[in-house]
């Protein structure tokens, strides 16, 4: 899911938290709340340069 009213950051769909839907960043991390009306499906192309920079960041020792 793309959650445009946080500049377009990429999460899967974890749930429905009160009037929100709780978000999670690909691969692992903490979950954010994010508002319906500003998330949409991500595309492939989306998810795959998400998932791409994950990688990217591991290799970096970036991300643990």
């Amino acid at each position: 899911m793309v959650d445009t009213g946080r500049d377009g950051r990429i999460g899967e769909f974890r749930g429905v938290a009160g009037p929100y839907w709780s978000l999670r960043p690909l691969g692992g991390g903490l979950e954010w709340e994010a508002e319906p009306g500003l998330v949409r499906p991500a595309t492939p192309i989306e998810r795959l340069r998400a998932e791409n920079a994950r990688c990217n960041a591991r290799s970096r020792s970036d991300v643990l």
